[in-house]
């Protein structure tokens, strides 16, 4: 895992995405898909890196801010601003599409 893309806890969650716009990888260890997305996810930080903000929780540790953020599959990317949300992508996607749901909030 990345050093640009930070793990949230329950605890974490709602003060790190509470300004600004965030990008959350909702992610578990087990998930074939989630490793597919989570190099797309570190290359989004690295491009957005001051407009962005990126992190990740781990569904299995962190039931909490799934169940109140209504994550029902992995991977799910939930991007917020001011710590509202303002879309959600679930399951796989390409670097273009990425980038295109990012650019909804900028």
């Amino acid at each position: 895992m990345s050093e640009l893309v930070p793990s949230l806890t329950d605890a974490q969650f709602a003060t790190a995405v509470a300004t600004g716009i965030a990008l959350v990888d909702f992610w578990a260890p087990w998930c074939a898909p989630c490793r597919e997305v989570s190099p797309l996810v570190d290359r989004a930080a690295e491009t957005y890196k001051g407009r962005v903000a990126c992190y990740r929780v781990n569904v299995d540790d962190n039931p909490g801010t799934s169940e109140a953020c209504d994550i029902l599959s992995m991977p799910t990317l939930l991007l917020l601003k001011d710590g509202k949300p303002v879309d959600k992508s679930i399951g796989t996607l390409t670097m273009a599409k990425l980038d295109a749901f990012i650019q909804q909030a900028l």
